[in-house]
C-alpha cells in the first residue's frame, strides 16, 4: 500500500487566525539551514474552524503561501487535527495528513464476535517481549490482552472505518494517517500500546504517527506536569514497542510517537531529545496555540492600540470563562478565582502584560493559570474582527520576531539541538 511519506521529524505548528505561516516556517528553514531537517504541518482542528468561523481551505492557503513566499523545497503537510467521521468529510479537499481521533470511542465494548477474533489472532501476544534496548522485557498477560481489548478495539475498528472514508476519497498515496488515543482519562501502558499497535496492523490502518497519552499532564502552553523520572522511563519503553511492532505487525517502518499539547514542555525536553538520539527515532510534536500567545504578548509589547487590544480580550474573556475552558478541561488547570481582576489588568502597562504571559518560570511575574487562560480566549479575538486582524497588521514585525523566536529558541533548538 503505497502512502504519502512522513520525514523522520514532522513539526505541528498551529495557527488559529493563519496570519503567522512565513514567521513559523522562517523558524524551521533556520534549523534546515543548520543540518536539523524538521518539516512543517500545519495543523487546526474542527472545534477551532468552528469557534473562529474558518475553513480547512483557508489553513491550506496559509501553508502554501509560505512555502511560495519563502521558497520551501522540502515535505510540508496540512493536518485535519482531532477529525473524526461526522467531521472529516471538510477537510478532504484541503489536508494531506489527518489526525484519527478516536478517543470518545474508548472504553466502548466491541461486539463479541469482534472481540473473540481478535484474541483467538493474538492470543500469541500474551508472554514475554523483549524490547530492544531494554533489559526488562515486555509482559503481557491473558488478563491485559482482554481488558486493552475491551477497552480499544472498538475505537481502533472506528479508525479503521475513517481511514477507509479518506481513501475512498483521495489517492492513498496523498495523504498520511495518525492515530491519536492522548485525549483519554488514563495514560496507556507500553503493552496497552503495543497491543493498540497490533490492532491498528490488523485493521490495515497505515498509520505513520501515534499519539498516545503519557502519564503527568500536558496542559496547553504551560510546562509538563509530573514525575520526570517516570516520564523518561514511560517514552522509552514507548519508542521500544514501536520499533518491536513494526517488525512483528508490518506496520510502516517510519511509524513514530507523536507528542500532543507538546508546546512548552520545557521540562522534558531535554528527555525526548536524548531518548530520540540514542534509538534514531522519529517524533512528531504539535505545539498547539502558542503561535496565538505570541501575538498577544506582541500587541502588548507593540503598547497603544494593541495593548488595550489585549486587555479588553482578557476583560471580555473573564465574562465568558466557564464556557471558553469547557471545550479544554481535559487539558488545562485553570482556576478563575486565582485569574487576575480585570481592574488589575487595565493597570498594567506593556512590561506587566507581557511577563505575566510569557513563559518564562525564572519570571516572578509569570502567571501559568493567567496563560492557560489566554490560551482558550482565542474566539474572543477572532469575535472582535477588523480590529483585531488590523491590530495584527500593524504589529505585524514584533508579532512576526516573537513566533520565529518562539519555535526556534524554545522548541526546536531545545528538542533537536541541545
Amino acid at each position: 500500500m503505497e502512502m504519502k511519506t512522513l520525514p523522520k521529524l514532522t513539526l505541528g505548528i498551529g495557527d488559529r487566525f493563519a496570519r503567522q505561516g512565513e514567521a513559523q516556517l522562517s523558524a524551521i528553514q533556520s534549523a534546515s539551514q543548520r543540518e536539523i531537517p524538521i518539516h512543517p504541518v500545519w495543523n487546526k482542528s474542527n472545534r477551532e474552524h468552528t469557534l473562529l468561523g474558518t475553513a480547512p481551505e483557508d489553513l491550506r492557503a496559509e501553508a502554501d503561501g509560505a512555502v511560495f513566499a519563502l521558497h520551501w523545497s522540502a515535505p510540508y503537510f496540512v493536518d485535519a487535527d482531532h477529525i473524526n467521521l461526522g467531521t472529516v468529510d471538510r477537510f478532504l479537499a484541503a489536508s494531506d495528513f489527518f489526525t484519527l481521533d478516536v478517543a470518545d470511542y474508548v472504553g466502548e465494548p466491541p461486539t463479541t464476535e469482534s472481540l473473540r477474533e481478535f484474541l483467538d489472532k493474538f492470543t500469541r501476544l500474551v508472554g514475554a517481549h523483549r524490547l530492544p534496548l531494554l533489559d526488562d522485557p515486555l509482559e503481557i498477560t491473558r488478563a491485559v490482552l482482554e481488558r486493552t481489548a475491551q477497552k480499544f478495539l472498538r475505537p481502533m475498528q472506528e479508525a479503521a472505518v475513517i481511514h477507509r472514508h479518506i481513501a475512498a476519497n483521495k489517492a492513498e498515496d496523498s495523504f498520511a494517517v495518525e492515530v491519536s488515543v492522548d485525549e483519554t482519562d488514563t495514560s496507556q501502558t507500553p503493552a496497552e500500546l503495543f497491543i493498540i499497535l497490533a490492532m491498528i496492523a490488523d485493521l490495515n490502518i497505515p498509520a505513520q504517527t501515534i499519539a498516545p497519552k503519557f502519564s503527568g499532564r500536558f496542559n496547553k502552553g504551560v510546562d509538563y506536569v509530573g514525575d520526570i523520572a517516570a516520564f523518561e522511563r514511560e517514552f522509552d519503553a514507548d519508542l521500544a514497542v514501536i520499533t518491536l511492532a513494526i517488525r512483528e505487525f508490518g506496520l510502516p517502518p517510519n511509524l513514530k510517537i507523536s507528542v500532543h499539547s507538546g508546546s512548552d514542555k520545557f521540562s522534558i525536553y531535554p528527555v525526548i531529545r536524548r531518548l530520540l538520539a540514542r534509538r534514531d527515532a522519529g517524533l512528531h510534536l504539535k505545539t498547539a496555540g502558542t503561535t496565538w500567545l505570541e501575538e498577544i504578548a506582541g500587541l502588548a509589547e507593540s503598547g497603544g492600540e494593541g495593548l488595550e487590544i489585549a486587555k479588553d480580550i482578557y476583560a471580555s474573556a473573564v465574562l465568558q470563562s466557564e464556557d471558553l475552558i469547557a471545550p479544554y478541561a481535559p487539558v488545562v488547570d485553570i482556576e478563575i478565582s486565582r485569574l487576575p481582576a480585570v481592574e488589575k489588568v487595565r493597570g498594567w502597562n506593556s512590561e506587566d502584560y507581557v511577563a505575566a504571559l510569557n513563559h518564562d518560570s525564572s519570571c516572578p511575574d509569570y502567571d501559568p493559570c493567567f496563560r492557560q487562560f489566554m490560551h482558550v480566549s482565542f474566539k474572543v479575538a477572532g469575535d472582535m474582527k477588523s480590529r483585531f486582524t488590523d491590530a495584527l497588521k500593524t504589529s505585524a514585525p514584533v508579532i512576526a520576531r516573537r513566533v520565529r523566536d518562539n519555535l526556534l529558541k524554545k522548541h526546536i533548538e531545545p528538542l533537536f539541538i541541545g
